[in-house]
């Protein structure tokens, strides 16, 4: 997908160990900025902080949506109120949670790790 021109929410799946992913959102926030893309929004799911949580960080909260439901919905409304093109997920997404997501959200929902780099 071109995002150039196009309004964005970024979607982090961090480990709750994991303390600078406030950082890891900011540069991707500025490489979609880059690429000619408008950040309108942001979302992040922090897996891992409670002991039952860590045991499971290796796996999604969902297989379909990578997300908690909860955090899809919240994901969702998002980009219903910032009129999205896309939703952009830091962490890849298989074809099937591409699909799912986008149905979800309303809007294509696309992986950073799989994007081509900027021209």
């Amino acid at each position: 997908m071109a995002v150039e021109g196009a309004d964005v929410v970024i979607v982090g799946y961090f480990s709750g160990k994991q303390k600078d992913f406030a950082a890891l959102m900011d540069t991707a926030a500025q490489e979609m900025t880059t690429r000619g893309a408008r950040v309108v929004g942001r979302i992040v799911q922090r897996r891992g902080i409670s002991d039952g949580g860590v045991n499971k960080m290796a796996l999604p909260y969902s297989s379909r949506t990578l997300l908690s439901y909860g955090k899809v919905r919240e994901a969702a409304a998002l980009c219903e109120q910032t009129n999205a093109d896309a939703a952009v997920f830091l962490p890849p997404l298989t074809e099937r949670q591409r699909h799912v997501l986008t149905g979800m959200l309303g809007c294509p929902a696309v992986s950073l790790a799989n994007a081509p780099p900027a021209d």
